[in-house]
């Protein structure tokens, strides 16, 4: 096929995966699948890392986790989006774990439990900092009480998730730790067991190794991105997608020939453009054309105008170039390397952006 295509080192994943493991000295890793693991494909990144290991997957909806139970994957997975009544039966006919973010989540329980006589696992999510979904602090006592007088209620995990762990000030990173701990002496005063604690994601593996607990929830730097420039970046990880499109035409123009939507660059000499079949529909960053280069064959090229729906251009200068051959978009291969987060400070976005961006007509090539 034509088109862009996103080669996907799974060799790669079992490396970052490894050494992930060796940073944290062994703790057990909750690989992070959701977005279609990351634009890498959830199904064929989640067998590998299965086969590797690891025994615990999280996803956002219910469709996720239907997903790569149908693919074969036996491991526990969570969903972490709000407890939906219509799926509490198939969740425990799947063996999925569902996400506690919110008071009335008792009443579907408590319902559903005096229907059925049964219970969906889920873990508790509290509410530390962030403001999105979870039990607010305050609120938390009252939860755990709850909990404690209902033990048919199939409670195994509790978690939080952090705001700020991958920036370089970490008060409010450790304020939030703080707020967490709180509730655990709470819970343990109670006499509540948790199968698992969990707060820890990619930023604070690196900037908040006291953050660990039973499990330690990774993301983005197991597909071989850190997720800021404000982390240490002590640890070997490698680039999972390695992002090309393929060179379908190139032309001489004289200078002064403007090229692309709004005729916005010019070309300061002759020189030879390339077509590349790859736009942003495909993912490839539509800011990135401002001050932003592509590689061929070892050699940084600028791109040359506006990147379009389906193509972008680029200025190959006087040099030699193979229609058909194939430009290094982002990632790495041999002696080509051009990280995500490169693209992502340049364009003041992140790699999460980038990595789940890559959809429309690209073409996913696992490598093994």
């Amino acid at each position: 096929m034509i088109g862009p295509k996103a080669y996907i080192h799974l060799d790669r994943l079992i490396h970052n995966y490894r050494i992930i493991r060796q940073h944290l000295g062994g703790s057990p890793v909750m690989a992070v699948v959701k977005a279609n693991g990351y634009g890498h494909g959830a199904v064929a990144c989640t067998k590998a890392l299965e086969k590797e290991g690891c025994g615990f997957f999280a996803v956002f909806t219910f469709d996720e986790a239907l997903e790569l139970r149908q693919a074969g994957i036996q491991s526990d997975i969570i969903i972490f989006s709000r407890m939906q009544k219509e799926f509490l039966a198939e969740a425990i006919d799947q063996n999925v774990i569902l996400n506690m973010s919110g008071q009335n989540d008792f009443e579907l329980l408590n319902e559903f439990y005096s229907k059925s006589g049964e219970s969906p696992i889920f873990h508790l999510k509290i509410d530390t900092g962030m403001s999105r979904l979870g039990i607010p602090f305050e609120d938390a006592g009252r939860v755990l009480t709850t909990l404690s007088e209902n033990p048919q209620l199939k409670c195994e995990g509790i978690y939080s998730h952090f705001a700020t762990a991958d920036e370089g000030e970490l008060d409010y990173a450790e304020w939030q730790l703080e707020q967490f701990n709180l509730v655990l002496s709470l819970a343990d005063e109670m006499g509540i067991d948790f199968k698992y604690r969990h707060f820890s994601n990619s930023g604070a593996v690196l900037n908040l190794p006291n953050s660990k607990f039973d499990i330690v929830r990774i993301g983005m730097i197991l597909y071989g991105a850190f997720p800021s420039d404000e982390v240490p970046m002590n640890i070997d990880i490698k680039p999972v997608m390695e992002f090309r499109g393929p060179i379908v035409e190139t032309r001489r123009i004289k200078a002064g020939t403007k090229v692309s939507y709004g005729g916005v660059w010019a070309s300061p000499k002759d020189t030879t453009i390339g077509v590349i079949q790859t736009g942003f529909a495909d993912g490839f960053p539509r800011p990135w054309y401002d001050g932003g280069h592509v590689i061929y064959k070892g050699k940084h090229y600028s791109i040359a105008g506006r990147v379009c729906m389906d193509q972008l251009m680029v200025d190959f200068s006087d040099d030699n170039v193979t229609v058909g051959d194939e430009v290094l978009l982002f990632g790495e291969n041999g002696k080509d390397s051009l990280h995500m987060e490169e693209i992502s400070q340049h364009i003041q976005t992140t790699p999460y952006v980038l990595a789940t961006s890559i959809h429309g007509r690209t073409e996913r090539i696992y490598l093994k």
